[in-house]
């Protein structure tokens, strides 16, 4: 039989997927098998609706999940080694025993998700979401607050989708909680992606210009305080895009 997955923002087919199904088998079955048709023939899985998918022991390796909805589905003991969750909403989804070995989770929505015997090794955590998480390793916890050191890459959403690409110096003081916002005390503007200057949603005064430095009016130290003082940003783009969109 024929299965419509459908990209979680815009509700549009994204792809159909044939699966050996009974037509009156659970959704979550025919997601899942939809999912597996997917990662086998190459069919693009980013940004799908793939909520409440039946996952168990699937081989997932490699597969590019990154942005995709896949809260509440059941992933234990899948191989999702190498695979890529970026920005991927796994809300209370069931990783137990699942292998997320050298996965990239940055960014990821992890809350409420159950991760006993998970293997997390060399996976990607920086700037994921595990606040309420079940059975978290010690240190998947730790990767969650640490923004990286050195000159980075941030990403901004501006008003009207406006997506800002800044440059955090190595000097400027960040932080970030165990959210996926990361804060800057400022940054360099070096692109601005769909108008010339992008305007603040917070304040629909500060303008980002390419070439110009923006600098927060205070700065504030407290790494719990999510919505203070400072520039804010995500480390990955497709993040930026999917901020108050959900």
């Amino acid at each position: 039989m024929q299965f419509d997955i459908r990209n979680r923002y815009t509700g549009a087919v994204q792809f159909t997927a044939e699966i050996d199904c009974a037509e009156d088998a659970p959704a979550s079955v025919k997601t899942g098998l939809a999912v597996i048709w997917a990662a086998r023939t190459g069919a693009n899985l980013r940004r799908a609706d793939l909520s409440g998918a039946d996952l168990s022991g699937a081989n997932l390796s490699g597969a590019d999940l990154s942005g995709a909805d896949l809260s509440g589905a059941d992933l234990s003991g899948a191989d999702l080694s190498v695979t890529d969750l970026s920005v991927t909403d796994l809300r209370e989804a069931d990783l137990r025993g699942a292998d997320l070995s050298g996965a990239d989770l940055s960014g990821a929505d992890l809350r409420g998700a159950y991760l006993r015997d998970a293997d997390l090794r060399d996976a990607r955590l920086s700037g994921a979401y595990l606040r309420g998480a079940k059975d978290i390793p010690a240190f998947a916890n730790a990767q969650t607050v640490i923004v990286p050191e050195g000159q980075i890459v941030g990403w901004k959403k501006c008003r009207d989708n406006v997506i800002v690409k800044l440059i955090i110096p190595a000097e400027a003081r960040r932080s970030n909680a165990t959210g996926r916002k990361c804060r800057a005390e400022y940054a360099d503007v070096a692109e601005v992606i769909g108008a010339e200057a992008g305007i603040s949603r917070h304040d629909g005064m500060t303008e980002y210009r390419v070439g110009q430095r923006v600098t927060c009016d205070k700065w504030c130290e407290d790494r719990w305080e999510e919505c203070a003082g400072g520039i804010h940003f995500f480390i990955t783009r497709d993040e930026a895009e999917a901020y108050w969109e959900r």
